[in-house]
């Protein structure tokens, strides 16, 4: 049974492993930047399968002094209103076996306090898995941003309800 806990010391080693292998679909990390990002972190979880590391995931409230440009940019348009998914990363052996689901479940709860949930997805280069993926669970491309080193990723929202605000006003 996959259980999602929080990055142990013990995990570093291979949070850094998984994301090396996919860093050209992220921002580079080491140990000392790992530990930051911890710190500031809202969550920074293992996706942990039998005492394995299958994954991890790095999320983000608003008011964190979290540096990344793509967090200042959805801080600038909803202020106080979202919930920031920095990064996710499964193991390619993992994959397929419903945990992306089993993250975003738990990350859109959380991220429902803040009525909705951001992210970007690469769309040069490429990454159609995911903004498949994204599509699928309700995500929409609220903007674009262009690094200007050939790489340009779309802006995704995804727009939730606290579980206890009731229906929505007609």
């Amino acid at each position: 049974m996959p259980t999602l806990r929080p990055i142990t010391p013990a995990d570093v080693e291979a949070v850094l492993a998984l994301n090396q292998r996919d860093v050209v679909l992220l921002s580079p990390l080491d140990a000392a930047r790992l530990e930051r990002l911890r710190g500031w972190a809202d969550r920074a979880d293992v996706v942990d399968v039998d005492g394995e590391v299958a994954g991890f995931f790095l999320t983000f409230g608003p008011g964190t002094p979290y540096d990344g440009g793509n967090y200042r940019w959805y801080a600038e348009r909803y202020g106080e209103q979202f919930y920031y998914l920095d990064r996710i990363v499964l193991d390619p052996r993992f994959r397929r076996r419903g945990l992306g689901g089993l993250v975003y479940d738990a990350v859109e709860r959380d991220a429902a306090a803040y009525s909705r949930l951001t992210l970007e997805v690469n769309t040069d280069p490429p990454n159609e898995p995911s903004l498949a993926f994204h599509a699928r669970r309700g995500f929409v491309q609220v903007g674009e941003r262009d690094y200007g080193d050939g790489t340009l990723v779309a802006m995704l929202v995804k727009e939730l309800v606290a579980p206890d605000a009731g229906p929505t006003p007609r």
